[in-house]
C-alpha cells in the first residue's frame, strides 16, 4: 500500500489532499505543527493519523519521519503543504520575520525530503509534490519574503526532478491561486471583489479542485510528468 505525508495536512488544501489520497488506498498520515484541537478533530473525523512536528527545524523533521516508517513502512508519497506568511513591505520587515518564512517555507523542503529520498531511491519509485503559489510566479506586494520562499521551491523541484529522474521518482510543483479556505474567507469584501475581478473563471477554487490535481501527479500513470509547474489559478495568471 502506498504512504503519503502530507506536512500542514489538518486543514485547507492540506486537509482536502489528505482526504483524497485516503479516498484513492493511500495510507496517509497528515503533518501539524502545534494547533492540537484542530488536529484532532481532523483525525477524528478522517480516519487520519496526525504527526505533530516543526517542519522548519531539519532534526525535529528527521525523528518524527523516522518513526512514522518505523510505523507506517516506507513513505514513498510526500506532499509538502506547510507554509506560512509574515507579510508587509520589505523595508519593514524584520530579520526574523524574513527568516522564519524562508526557514517554513524553503529551507523545509529539504528537511522534509531528505530524510525520504533515499529510500525511494532504493525502491525505484517516489512522488513529491511541493505547493508553491501563483504569487511565486507573478509577484506580489507585501509578499518578498513568501514569494522568494515560493519561487524557490519551483527551483527546487526542477532540480530535485532532473537528480531522480532515472529512479522512478517524480518531483513536481503546484502553484495554486486563491482558494476558498478559512483564509481567504477572512478577507474584507471590497478587497475580495476586486481579487475576483482579476480571476477570468469569476470564483475563487475549491480546496478539492487542488486536491483532485495532487492525486493526478501522485498516481503511478503519471510517470511522465516531472519537474513542473501545475498552475491552478482559474486563469488569473498565464505562464
Amino acid at each position: 500500500m502506498r504512504v503519503a505525508l502530507i506536512t500542514g495536512g489538518i486543514r485547507g488544501i492540506g486537509a482536502a489532499i489528505a482526504a483524497q489520497l485516503k479516498n484513492d488506498g493511500y495510507t496517509v498520515i497528515a503533518n501539524y505543527k502545534n494547533n492540537t484541537a484542530c488536529a484532532d478533530k481532523f483525525s477524528a473525523e478522517y480516519g487520519i493519523p496526525v504527526a505533530c512536528f516543526d517542519v522548519s527545524d531539519a532534526l525535529a523533521c528527521q525523528k518524527a519521519i523516522d518513526t512514522l516508517q518505523e510505523k507506517y513502512g516506507t513513505i514513498d508519497t510526500l506532499i509538502h503543504n506547510a507554509g506560512i506568511t509574515r507579510d508587509g513591505f520589505m523595508h519593514k520587515n524584520t530579520l526574523k520575520e524574513w527568516q522564519d518564512v524562508i526557514n517554513t517555507n524553503l529551507n523545509s523542503c529539504y528537511y522534509v525530503a531528505r530524510p525520504l529520498i533515499e529510500k525511494m531511491r532504493e525502491n525505484n519509485f517516489g512522488r513529491i509534490v511541493i505547493v508553491s503559489s501563483i504569487n511565486a510566479l507573478k509577484g506580489q506586494i507585501g509578499q518578498t519574503n513568501y514569494c522568494a520562499a515560493k519561487a524557490g521551491i519551483i527551483g527546487f523541484a526542477k532540480s530535485l526532478a532532473l537528480e531522480n529522474a532515472r529512479k522512478g521518482i517524480t518531483v513536481n510543483a503546484i502553484a495554486p491561486g486563491y482558494i476558498d479556505t478559512d483564509m481567504t474567507k477572512a478577507i474584507p469584501e471590497k478587497i475580495k471583489e476586486s481579487i475576483l475581478d482579476q480571476i477570468p473563471i469569476g470564483r475563487f477554487g475549491k480546496t478539492e479542485e487542488i486536491a483532485r490535481a495532487v492525486a493526478f501527479l501522485c498516481d503511478e500513470s503519471s510517470s511522465f510528468i516531472t519537474g513542473e509547474t501545475l498552475n491552478i489559478n482559474g486563469g488569473q495568471y498565464l505562464s
